[in-house]
């Protein structure tokens, strides 16, 4: 179950990366170090969803769910990060690419940081709702790509 929860929400990341990277019609030094960043910490995703696996309604589930709710708002920052520096003042995004396309993507990432930050906070008192809260989250997420491609 942890396998196949990492892998659909990294799944569900590789997709909308990939639909915002169709947006991009060129690229500079900093935008390749956000995403290396953001990559930083997708490939870290696995270690804490085997943290969730392993103590959850155990001894240690707080700290555990923290560790994977905390790397969730951070994937959700860099993710947040990268978008808003290749879209600031279109520096970034491909000549032929719509404003509404931007306006698409920019509304689907708006929610993430403040909701990541909301299912952190809800791990206070119950960290199985928090973990059943991020798995909602990659739901809402899944559709988004499909979002953005209907917006072109």
């Amino acid at each position: 179950l942890a396998y196949v929860t990492s892998f659909l929400t990294i799944g569900i990341i590789w997709i909308n990366h990939h639909s915002v990277m169709e947006t991009v019609g060129r690229v500079d030094r900093t935008f390749l170090f956000l995403n290396t960043l953001l990559l930083l910490v997708v490939s870290f995703i696995p270690f804490p969803t085997r943290l969730v696996a392993e103590y959850l309604q155990k001894s240690g589930e707080r700290a555990a769910v923290y560790a994977y709710d905390a790397t969730l708002l951070l994937m959700a920052l860099g993710f947040n990060a990268l978008w808003t520096y290749a879209r600031g003042n279109r520096r970034l995004i491909g000549e032929n690419v719509p404003e509404r396309t931007i306006r698409a993507i920019t509304w689907a990432f708006r929610p993430g940081i403040p909701l990541y930050v909301l299912v952190l906070g809800i791990a206070i008192w119950s960290p199985v709702t928090s973990v059943v809260l991020t798995l909602v989250l990659a739901a809402f997420y899944l559709p988004s790509a499909a979002l953005f491609d209907r917006s072109r």
